[in-house]
């Protein structure tokens, strides 16, 4: 099942940690304590991804006797070894996830100190300073996962490694497949679309009127873009080529000389002005501010009305939920399939065309908003209407029907091939990057403070 991907942690940085059961305080001026080719790793580093390592076990009811200093360390030396190969091997990461990991971080940080000025006072540097050097990690952090996926990404597997994997599972062992649903859905969008779209393109042209009077394009993105992974950063995405953005978007931003700014420009997402700030090559550093149609509540409740009449007439049997889903159901990729959901949305939402990941079956973490009304059905009942969010952001209202839930089990082979099948290409791809990883330690400049050289070490080549 195709499922998304990476949590950041962040936290206040600590030099005095908890390093053995006893609990004893260890003080120790920061220092170099390992380097790994190029990049260096201080204890504050490790004393602060120790402390979100015991965070996370704690949240997660979760404990081990391995030093956490230890822990740490080795993964700080795994990522600056990725980070490094990946300069090495020029490897392209998503500039939009980064800014928006960054958001992300800053605002939880907000929140937990209760303001910008108090977050400010308790690091002792200003917010800019505090985005600048988060900005610095996360970026490594992206470049090391980025590295890694270029490796095991190559990996593949066959059906008989498949049958080879579970065969070799011993029976206490078999991986627990947790409750599954099968489902359909009927959507609509509201109506008035191109009501809002309207009023969307008549407030772009404002905010563009603005800007060219004199008031400052990034300003006006953090005042009013609904692209929160870039608002904060005046809608700068950074350089990227062309092809990595939507064909109407490249091509408005293909036709821009610098500084110049577009029309209003219509995408999936929304509308956009876009400006050109820089370009080197086939690299295109812009910026753009997005403006999303809104809706009255009358024309979201309009919605709600037509499908609470549509489940009306499959609950009396006047129509069957399959011939409502083609008749009324704006969702193109399960209204031909009498409304059954699949997961090739979400597919094309990251460009995956491996058809070995389309399913029908999802876990509960996968439904969203979505499990809340199939919660309290019944296989074959129909839920209410309700208002939800498609992939990109945009209202709609809903309703659905249980196909089938399949309780928590153990694996079988031929009911629950795709998991296996994930489970044993994770295996190989884990013992694959053992590989790579061996060689590039050894190839690898690596010097452990001694004092830091014990520990159980998951990769024992770290310690030459």
């Amino acid at each position: 099942m195709f499922r998304r991907f990476v949590k950041l942690f962040t936290v206040g940085i600590a030099l005095v940690f908890a390093t053995n059961v006893a609990a004893q305080e260890r003080f120790v001026v920061d220092k170099i304590i390992a380097v790994v080719g190029g990049s260096a790793i201080t204890y504050s580093e490790v004393a602060e991804q120790a402390k979100a390592l015991v965070e996370q076990r704690r949240q997660q009811g979760y404990t081990t006797d391995r030093d956490p200093i230890n822990e740490a360390l080795e993964k700080l030396m795994l990522q600056k070894l990725l980070y490094n190969q990946a300069q090495i091997d020029s490897v392209m990461i998503n500039n939009d996830m980064i800014a928006q990991a960054i958001d992300e971080q800053i605002q939880a940080m907000v929140g937990e100190a209760g303001s910008i000025a108090a977050l400010e006072e308790r690091e002792g540097v200003a917010i800019y300073d505090i985005r600048k050097n988060l900005s610095t990690k996360v970026e490594e952090q992206q470049y090391a996962q980025q590295m890694q996926y270029e490796v095991t990404s190559k990996v593949t597997i066959t059906p008989g490694e498949v049958e080879k994997y579970y065969n070799s599972l011993e029976k206490d062992k078999l991986p627990i497949i947790p409750e599954q649903y099968i489902y359909a859905q009927i959507t609509k969008f509201p109506s008035g679309a191109e009501e809002a779209k309207q009023r969307a393109k008549e407030r772009l042209l404002d905010i563009r009127e603005r800007i060219i009077n004199g008031e400052r394009f990034d300003m006006m993105a953090r005042l009013y873009s609904a692209d929160s992974s870039n608002s904060m950063q005046g809608g700068e995405m950074g350089f990227q080529e062309l092809n990595r953005f939507v064909p109407a978007f490249s091509e408005a931003l293909g036709k821009l000389e610098v500084g110049q700014i577009s029309g209003v420009v219509e995408t999936e997402y929304g509308f956009h002005l876009v400006q050109l700030l820089d370009k080197r090559g086939n690299q295109y550093n812009s910026r753009h501010i997005l403006i999303k149609p809104t809706f009255t509540p009358e024309e979201l409740s309009e919605s709600d009305k037509l499908l609470d009449s549509v489940a009306m007439l499959i609950r009396t049997d006047s129509m069957t939920f399959e011939d409502a889903a083609r008749e009324f159901s704006d969702d193109k990729y399960s209204r031909e399939n009498g409304g059954i959901v699949t997961n090739h949305e979400l597919m094309a939402y990251y460009g995956a065309n491996d058809t070995s990941f389309s399913t029908t079956r999802f876990n509960r973490e996968d439904l969203g908003n979505d499990y809340m009304a199939i919660r309290n059905l019944s296989v074959g009942e129909v839920s209410d209407s309700y208002q939800t969010q498609d992939l990109k952001g945009n209202p709609l209202s809903k309703i659905v029907k249980i196909i089938r839930i399949i309780p928590a089990h153990e694996a079988d082979l031929s009911e629950d091939y795709l998991d296996i099948e994930t489970l044993a290409l994770q295996d190989k791809q884990d013992k694959e990057f053992g590989k790579w990883l061996d060689k590039k330690i050894a190839s690898t400049y690596v010097r452990i403070d001694p004092e830091f050289r014990e520990g159980e070490w998951t990769n024992k080549n770290w310690v030459k």
